[in-house]
C-alpha cells in the first residue's frame, strides 16, 4: 500500500509539473516574449544547472547510466515542441502531441511483450476519446512541418520515458541528460539567431520551466517510471491536457467550459479504468 501511495503521488506531482510546462510555454511564446530556439535553450540551461546544483548540495547515491541516447531525446522533444507551437494552435498540438507519445510507448510495451489487459486497452481508448474531445473545437488542417516536429515531439518523449524506466538514480540521470542536451542545443539556437527575440519575462519564463517544471518534474517522473508499467505510463499522461486547461484557467484568465468538464470526466475516468486493470485478479481482466 505504502509503495502504491507513493507511485501516486510521484506520478501526480510528474504530470503537474507537465502541465506547468505547457502552462508557462503559452505564457512565454504567446505573449512573444522570447522566440522559441532561446525559449528551448534557456530551458534547458536552467535544468542543467539547477540539478546540477541539487547533486552538488544532496550528494545522491548512484552514479549516472550516461545513456548517450536520453540527451538527444531530451532536446528533440523539447526543440521540436517549441518550433512545432509556431505553427499549430494549442488543440492540433497537444492532440499529436499525445497521440504520438500514445503510439511510440504503446508499441515499446507490445515489443517488450508487456501484453496490456483488453481492459487496460479500453481505459486507453476511453481517455484518447476525452482528449480528442477536449480539442476538437481547435482542430484544423494543420501545418506539416508543425506537424512533423510535433509528432517528432511525440515519439522522442515515449522512448525517452520508455529507457528511463530503467533508471536507478532519477536525479543523477537526469542532470547528466540535461547536462548533455545542453551543447547541442545551443548549436541548434546558433543556427536560429536571425530570430532571436528575448525579454526578461520570457526569460524569467524559460528559467522556471527549466528549474522546477521541467528539470525537478522529469526527475520525479523517472522516479515514477520505475514503478509503472509502459502502458499505464503512456494512459496517465493524458491527463496533462486536463490539467493545463485548468492551468489555464488559474493562471491565464481562460473559462471552464461544459467541454472540459466532460472531457475531464472521460480522460481520467479512461486513467482509472487502466489503473484498476493492476488490482483486478487475473482471471477476471
Amino acid at each position: 500500500m505504502r509503495r502504491t501511495l507513493e507511485t501516486a503521488l510521484l506520478t501526480a506531482l510528474a504530470l503537474i509539473a507537465f502541465a506547468g510546462n505547457s502552462v508557462l510555454c503559452r505564457l512565454a511564446l504567446g505573449a512573444r516574449t522570447i522566440d522559441a530556439a532561446s525559449f528551448t535553450l534557456v530551458r534547458i540551461a536552467a535544468g542543467a544547472a539547477s540539478l546540477g546544483l541539487l547533486r552538488i548540495v544532496t550528494r545522491p547515491r548512484g552514479a549516472p547510466r550516461h545513456d548517450p541516447l536520453a540527451p538527444l531525446l531530451l532536446f528533440a522533444y523539447a526543440g521540436a515542441f517549441s518550433f512545432a507551437y509556431r505553427s499549430l494552435n494549442a488543440g492540433t498540438g497537444a492532440l499529436i502531441l499525445f497521440g504520438a507519445v500514445q503510439v511510440t510507448m504503446l508499441i515499446a510495451a507490445l515489443r517488450a511483450a508487456e501484453r496490456p489487459r483488453p481492459v487496460e486497452l479500453a481505459g486507453l481508448a476511453i481517455a484518447l476519446a476525452g482528449l480528442v474531445y477536449l480539442v476538437a473545437p481547435g482542430l484544423h488542417a494543420p501545418s506539416p512541418v508543425g506537424a512533423a516536429l510535433m509528432a517528432t515531439a511525440g515519439m522522442a518523449w515515449g522512448i525517452y520515458s520508455v529507457r528511463g524506466r530503467r533508471s536507478r538514480a532519477p536525479l543523477a540521470d537526469t542532470a547528466w541528460n540535461f547536462a548533455w542536451a545542453l551543447p547541442v542545443t545551443a548549436l541548434a539556437t546558433a543556427a536560429d539567431f536571425r530570430e532571436f527575440h528575448l525579454t526578461a519575462p520570457g526569460a524569467g519564463w524559460a528559467v522556471l520551466s527549466g528549474a522546477v517544471t521541467s528539470g525537478l518534474g522529469y526527475v520525479v517522473w523517472y522516479a515514477a517510471l520505475g514503478r509503472l508499467a509502459t502502458v499505464r505510463a503512456a494512459t496517465v499522461q493524458l491527463a496533462v491536457p486536463v490539467l493545463a486547461a485548468l492551468g489555464g484557467v488559474a493562471f491565464l484568465s481562460e473559462h471552464v467550459t461544459l467541454r472540459l468538464l466532460v472531457a475531464a470526466l472521460l480522460i481520467l475516468g479512461g486513467i482509472g479504468v487502466t489503473l484498476w486493470a493492476r488490482v483486478l485478479p487475473r482471471t477476471t481482466r
